[in-house]
């Protein structure tokens, strides 16, 4: 075939064309790049992969999944893919998918509930065997269009996963948010810290608010006092305006600023560098996450140590697995005390 200019141009290699490549039956050529169930003999399969990579064959994707019911992809919802946090998440996600012979296919929510309702509505067209909803998740996703989405997804075989809380039939990924802050609240005030101020997400974004209840129970506990929470978002931005806001409201020496995510308390100590402050001596700072630009900082960051990969990795098996139980332990959270909280006399 050729186009306008002459040049040729070759048409794709069909199942039929390696079948007849090969010297099998269409039927055995199936079985063998379409992922039966159905045992081949070794040398037949052998043929059949070869004949494929000679002509180029590649599977058709949808086809296979209107065959079947569902893709062997599986689709991760991030906030944000340029946050670390996200990223390392990916990370474990995509192992466990190789591992089992999957694609993971990664869409951004944004955090915004109706973007999310109409990704899960257009990747339901792509029937993926499973969704992790790896986003901050806040109360206007329990929301009639989520909640829609997800259950026709559910009623396609689809099976959907969710970090931290998920109700229903969605399978939770437990994430001790309360307990790893409360423990860093406890340490800080071991250290002599007795005033802090949080950096937060907006009211009603679960990971941000049990960090936040978290923190502020064990710190208490410990003889301190929360002068103040700032809300605005889990971007670096955020951390940087809400710690120059505090700043010009004024901060006092000794004060500890807790961002609720490591890329916040990164904003935050911008920002007192910025105006001329010292991070960690004048105006301590903590995180949450670990992400690993958090021990390049300096002062590097005291943070709590969220095993993110391993994190991805479960999430992944909870979508495969059939015997898979939601009454798992959470995944330990570690407090990393560093530079940028050295103790008070």
């Amino acid at each position: 075939m050729t186009d306008d200019t002459g040049n040729q141009h070759r048409s794709a290699a069909t199942l039929h064309d390696v079948a007849r490549e090969a010297g099998v039956s269409l039927a055995t050529a199936s079985r063998v790049l379409n992922g039966s169930a159905r045992k081949v003999a070794e040398s037949y399969r052998e043929r059949v992969e070869e004949a494929a990579a000679r002509l180029g064959y590649t599977a058709n994707l949808s086809a296979q999944a209107t065959a079947r019911g569902t893709s062997a992809i599986i689709a991760l919802l991030v906030a944000d893919i340029a946050d670390p946090y996200f990223g390392q998440l990916a990370a474990g996600v995509a192992r466990g998918a190789d591992e089992a012979g999957l694609v993971v296919t990664i869409a951004i929510t944004e955090r915004d509930a109706e973007r999310e309702a109409r990704l899960v509505r257009a990747l339901r067209g792509q029937r993926p065997q499973g969704l992790i909803l790896a986003a901050s998740r806040t109360e206007d996703e329990d929301g009639d269009g989520v909640r829609a989405e997800l259950d026709a997804f559910g009623a396609m075989g689809g099976r959907v996963v969710a970090l931290g809380p998920g109700g229903g039939d969605v399978r939770s990924v437990a994430v001790d948010n309360v307990g790893g802050a409360r423990a860093l609240g406890a340490a800080l005030t071991g250290l002599g810290y007795r005033d802090a101020i949080i950096l937060g997400a907006s009211s009603g974004v679960r990971t941000s608010d049990d960090r936040i209840a978290g923190f502020t129970d064990g710190f208490v506990s410990g003889g301190g006092r929360v002068r103040n929470i700032l809300r605005g978002g889990f971007a670096r931005e955020a951390g940087y305006s809400l710690m120059t806001e505090a700043l010009e409201e004024g901060v006092e020496p000794g004060t500890l600023v807790f961002g609720v995510s490591d890329v916040v308390a990164i904003g935050a100590l911008s920002a007192i560098r910025d105006a001329g402050r010292e991070p960690g001596a004048d105006i301590a700072v903590a995180g949450f996450d670990d992400i690993p630009t958090s021990r390049d900082v300096r002062p590097d960051l005291t943070t709590v140590h969220v095993p993110l990969e391993d994190l991805g990795y479960r999430a992944l098996r909870a979508v495969i697995e059939d015997e898979w139980t939601g009454d798992a332990a959470p995944l330990p959270l570690d407090v990393l005390v560093r530079a940028s909280t050295p103790a008070r006399d």
